[in-house]
């Protein structure tokens, strides 16, 4: 890891809410996944700036080049995340909005499940909503966690269940940020494909 200290080549943005009583929730696995981005990656610990905690450098592997990135975890609450998206790509670049990666929790895959793809809908994702309004695009690419959906449509009980913590084993959980830090690995490295 070398500190990069200018324009990204990758935004890398976990999604959750901050404070510790959100922590381990299913809507906080994005901030998890960031996290684990940051420890496999010996980058720097993150500091506040643009309404968010980041941490930037560069990474890569041997035989693969190295690439700048930042990792963002916005503090703004995730209905809100695109005050701390804007920002941060306007002062950090990449240039390409393809290159703006969001990781976040999506109800609407099973438990475990982790898909990968650039633009499309937002089915009903605030967070996503506030970046694609930033961003004025959907047009950024996306790791979905699959949190599953609870057995209900009352919007009060799916609130509650994603702002739940886990019920899954802890194990299982950990491999499921584990296999979300790989998926980011694989869009650096190999693109949407």
């Amino acid at each position: 890891m070398e500190r990069s200290g200018a324009r990204v080549d990758w935004l890398i943005v976990g999604l959750g809410n901050p404070g510790p009583e959100y922590a381990r929730t299913r809507h906080n696995v994005g901030f998890m996944v960031a996290s684990r981005l940051i420890e496999r990656w010996e980058l720097p610990k993150p500091k506040a700036k643009y309404r968010g905690l980041l941490s930037e450098g560069r990474v890569g592997s041997p035989g693969v080049d190295l690439v700048r990135v930042a990792v963002l975890q916005p503090q703004t609450y995730m209905n809100d995340a695109g005050r701390s998206v804007g920002p941060a790509r306007g002062a950090l670049g990449p240039p390409e909005l393809e290159h703006v990666l969001v990781v976040h929790d999506e109800i609407d895959i099973r438990f475990g499940e982790i898909r990968v793809r650039l633009g499309g809908g937002l089915a009903g994702h605030n967070g996503l909503k506030s970046i694609r309004a930033v961003l004025r695009s959907t047009e950024f690419g996306r790791v979905r966690i699959g949190v599953d959906r609870p057995p209900t449509t009352d919007p009060d009980r799916v609130a509650a269940y994603v702002l739940g913590r886990f019920s899954e084993p802890k194990a299982d959980v950990e491999e499921l940020v584990e296999r979300g830090a790989d998926a980011v690995e694989r869009v650096l490295r190999d693109g949407y494909g």
